[in-house]
């Protein structure tokens, strides 16, 4: 099993920057990649960003030039660096773990973005 804790949301004004982190903890060696899902009220959750042991990444049409993943291998941690924020980014931000198996996801962060 592999254990997920993210942090670093918040409430931000439109145009801001925020940065979330996720550790991930357990059978670390299951995990094929990383990556940000969210989840807008009335909405489903949809994909941020993901990136893989080789560092390929992968973002939503609507974050590209926004939003930036990174991952450090040695502390196993992924971050997703936020800029240029828009109401339209609030959400609850979940870090997902894609293991060989059913993939695993953190307890969620909540990412307000208004004036």
């Amino acid at each position: 099993q592999v254990q997920l804790v993210e942090s670093g949301g918040g409430l931000v004004q439109p145009g801001g920057s925020l940065r979330l982190s996720c550790a991930a903890s357990g059978s670390i060696s299951s995990i094929n990649a990383m990556g940000w899902d969210r989840q807008a009220p009335g909405k489903q959750r949809e994909l941020v960003a993901s990136i893989d042991k080789t560092g390929s990444i992968n973002y939503a049409d609507s974050v590209k030039g926004r939003f930036t993943i990174s991952q450090n291998t040695a502390k196993n941690t992924v971050d997703l660096q936020m800029n240029s924020l828009l109401p339209e980014d609030t959400a609850v931000y979940f870090c997902r773990a894609y293991i060989s198996g059913p993939d695993s996801w953190g307890q969620g962060t909540q990412v307000t973005v208004s004036s």
